[in-house]
């Protein structure tokens, strides 16, 4: 493990440079020892043909927030070895948050589960997915 600490406006900074999630809104809504929390609100382009929340938007919410949730225990250099996501039901509602924690951490990897929910206008939350992946750390240039 790193003693190179990210804090939320650090991660929020990385988000930011990354043109793909600008592109799909994302935000990082919390980033410290618990894990990480991203969300995306769920615009009509961002839709599959029977207007749920395309399950790539799900995917990338799941990937994205797995790397912050390990970035917060191996540092800020760190790339997805691999994940799983298992779709539970179609996700409708306002916005997808993705919410991401550490379950294991060592020196060459962290695991990490995500839930996933859609969250309604009237702000309940209904899972939709779940994730976990593995987190690599890498040499940053």
């Amino acid at each position: 493990m790193t003693t190179d600490r990210l804090d939320l406006d650090d991660a929020r900074a990385h988000l930011a440079s990354q043109p793909f999630s600008v592109l799909l809104g994302a935000r990082l809504v919390s980033f410290d020892e618990d894990g990480a929390v991203l969300e995306v609100d769920a615009r009509p382009d961002l839709l599959q043909q029977n207007g749920f929340l395309h399950g790539g938007v799900l995917a990338y919410a799941a990937d994205n927030t797995l790397t912050y949730a390990a970035g917060t225990v191996l540092g800020p250099g760190v790339l997805t070895g691999g994940m799983t996501i298992e779709y539970v039901r179609p996700a409708q509602g306002r916005t997808l948050r993705a919410t991401a924690r550490v379950v294991h951490a060592g020196r060459r990897r962290a695991v990490c589960t995500c839930r996933l929910e859609m969250i309604a206008d009237d702000g309940s939350a209904r899972l939709c997915a779940v994730a976990q992946g593995t987190v690599l750390p890498v040499a940053t240039p």
